[in-house]
Formats: C-alpha cells, sequence, structure tokens
C-alpha cells in the first residue's frame, strides 16, 4: 500500500511543479523525477530555474494535492539549490485556521529551487484506499481527454519507465525501442534505475558500486565501467540520451528534452 500511496503523491507533487513552471510562462523545460528522500517526505526540483510566487505556491500546492485526496497537514520547504539554505517555508493543516503560512514581503527570485514536501500525518490504510481509488478514477478520465501523454502518470498506468524514447521495464528486465527489444541482466536493470531516478545528475561512483556490489558481498572496481559500457550500447538509439562520465565523481544519466 506505501508504494501505491508514494506513487499517488509523486503524481499530485509533478502536477504542482508543472503548474509552478506555467507560472513562469515556462512550458516546455521539465520537472525532474520526484523522490521519496525520507518518510513522509518528497522532493520536488527543476530542470532550469525559475521564480516564486509564496501565494501561488501555496494555492498550487494545496489544489495539487486535494485534487487526488491527500490529507490536508503537511509542511513546504523552499531550499536554495546553491546552499540548501531555507527560502521560505509554511505549514497547512487541516483547519486552514491552524495553518502557518508567513507573508512574503516579496517573490523569490530567479533561481535554482528545490521543494521538499513532508506529509506529517503519515495514511492509514483507509485513507490510502480511498486514495488509490479516487487516483483511478482521475487517471482514467484524464487518460480519455487528454491529448498529450504526462510520462509518468502513463508510467504508473503501463508500468514502465520513459528514459528518452525507450521504455524502461524493470520488473521484465529489458528496454524497448520502436518496438525492438534488449535485455538486461539484473545488474544493469540496477545501474539503470539508480542512474533514472537521479536523471540529469551525478551519481557517485562509490554510491553506485555499494548499491549495486557492496551490498551483495561483492566489491569489484572495474565491475562498474563495464556495466556503463554496456548500458551505453544498449541506448545508444535515441541520440538525446547519453551517460557522462563526471572525471573523479561518478556518472550521470542526461536526456535531451
Amino acid at each position: 500500500m506505501d508504494d501505491e500511496y508514494s506513487e499517488i503523491v509523486k503524481i499530485a507533487l509533478r502536477d504542482a511543479g508543472n503548474k509552478l513552471l506555467l507560472t513562469n510562462q515556462d512550458s516546455t523545460s521539465r520537472v525532474l523525477p520526484i523522490t521519496k528522500i525520507g518518510n513522509n517526505r518528497y522532493q520536488l526540483s527543476f530542470q532550469n530555474t525559475l521564480s516564486i510566487q509564496p501565494d501561488s505556491l501555496v494555492s498550487i500546492m494545496e489544489s495539487s494535492l486535494a485534487k487526488l485526496g491527500i490529507p490536508e497537514h503537511y509542511r513546504v520547504e523552499v531550499l536554495q539549490c546553491e546552499d540548501s539554505e531555507v527560502a521560505y517555508s509554511y505549514e497547512m493543516m487541516s483547519v486552514i485556521d491552524n495553518s502557518e503560512i508567513p507573508c512574503a514581503e516579496r517573490d523569490l527570485p530567479d533561481a535554482c529551487y528545490i521543494l521538499q514536501v513532508r506529509f506529517l500525518n503519515g495514511p492509514d490504510l483507509v485513507s490510502i484506499t480511498y486514495l488509490i481509488l479516487l487516483a483511478i478514477v482521475i487517471l482514467s478520465f484524464g487518460f480519455a481527454f487528454r491529448k498529450k501523454e504526462d510520462p509518468e502518470l502513463a508510467a504508473v498506468e503501463r508500468n514502465y519507465a520513459m528514459i528518452g524514447n525507450y521504455e524502461f521495464h524493470l520488473e521484465q528486465s529489458k528496454l524497448v525501442f520502436n518496438q525492438e527489444e534488449s535485455n538486461l541482466t539484473k545488474k544493469e536493470c540496477e545501474l539503470l534505475e539508480i542512474l533514472n531516478e537521479r536523471i540529469n545528475e551525478t551519481v557517485k561512483r562509490d554510491e553506485l558500486m555499494k548499491r549495486i556490489w557492496e551490498d551483495n558481498g561483492v566489491f569489484v572496481g572495474r565491475s562498474l565501467d563495464t556495466y556503463i559500457s554496456k548500458l551505453r550500447k544498449k541506448l545508444k538509439l535515441d541520440s538525446s540520451i547519453k551517460i557522462s562520465n563526471v572525471h573523479g565523481v561518478g556518472y550521470k544519466l542526461e536526456v535531451q528534452v
């Protein structure tokens, strides 16, 4: 149940992120994949810089979460990318009179921001079931009428992720490009999953090796380079995809929009 709830939260936060971009007259840049960074805590980030109007942020977040029936008791923090300092924060409670929403003297200027949202009351079984049913109804209605498909919503329904023009089927250990399938080994799947979770971000070499090899009791220095090379070959049909070697740090899965 927790996995289903997390997916619903990610859909709502992605919707909020897209609306924030539209307030900046930006309809082309991407909301990066929503990540769960702790218990009932999620992170929302953007491909490009943006300015944030606190009043708009409050109303957009409330609308996007309420649309999927997510409980209203949550805290939002806007962090500056360069130093992780909190530029703005507020807390929303189920009773609006008790919400702590500070007035901002001015809009947050155009810069790189990360939004972190923490839900202060964990969902119970009844709430999760209700949210799942509500999400199914909303998504079914949306799929019938929207012209352009949202990749993250589609991934929930189809159970695969889009990486550029590739379909990444984690459970089936394969990539699909123009109906042509390419099988992946277990290690290739694990590596691609981690890189895709933090797309367009550098993932440290030590982290990759620890999560994929050391946790399984095996630690081979050249294994990572070998599997990166294999993934590059299997993703080469899409020129918008590149796995970059950040010298001395790690690797980055880059997808051009």
